[in-house]
């Protein structure tokens, strides 16, 4: 066999190589950061639930998820030991007041995005009552000459009609 016909699988067995050994180096930083758990610290489950550290035992860790609100969780079911500020910024709210923010700041509706403030609110609602009429001609004079005149009364009027699904048969 030549060197050129064994180049792909050598290239295969590296690249297999190279893969598990990333992946046993990320078990093994896991593995050291659940053990390095002291009680007290902040952690995020894997589900995503933050809580504080009671108890670190061999297998099991007993978490505070609220006041006076404790559960055990497997070691392997934290996901990551969050720094105290981390911890406090998230769960607590607390937010460090000399934040520098690189980019533009994106604000929380859209309201901002239409620059026009003092545009008037549209009202979707029906109304009842006189308006109508007032109502029907404004859309009348918008609609055109080539849209049909509906008469108002024809429109509201139930027809004797078969509705889908309804048969005369009795």
């Amino acid at each position: 066999m030549s060197l050129v016909t064994l180049l792909p699988f050598i290239v295969l067995i590296g690249a297999m190589f190279l893969m598990t050994r990333s992946a046993k180096k990320k078990q093994q930083a896991a593995a050291q950061m659940r053990n390095e758990m002291q009680p007290g610290t902040g952690v995020r489950t894997i589900g995503g639930m933050y809580a504080t550290v009671k108890e670190v035992h061999d297998d099991t860790v007993l978490l505070e998820v609220a006041p006076a609100v404790h559960a055990v969780y497997a070691k392997n079911s934290i996901g990551a030991v969050l720094t105290d500020a981390e911890y406090n910024r998230i769960v607590h709210g607390d937010e460090e007041e000399d934040i520098e923010v690189d980019g533009p700041v994106v604000p929380d509706d859209a309201s901002s995005l239409t620059g026009d403030d003092d545009v008037a609110k549209i009202d979707l609602g029906k109304k009842d009552g006189p308006d109508d009429a007032e109502a029907d001609a404004t859309a009348d004079a918008t609609a055109g000459a080539d849209a049909p005149k509906v008469d108002a009364e024809k429109a509201v009027e139930p027809k004797d009609a078969k509705a889908d699904g309804e048969s005369g048969a009795k």
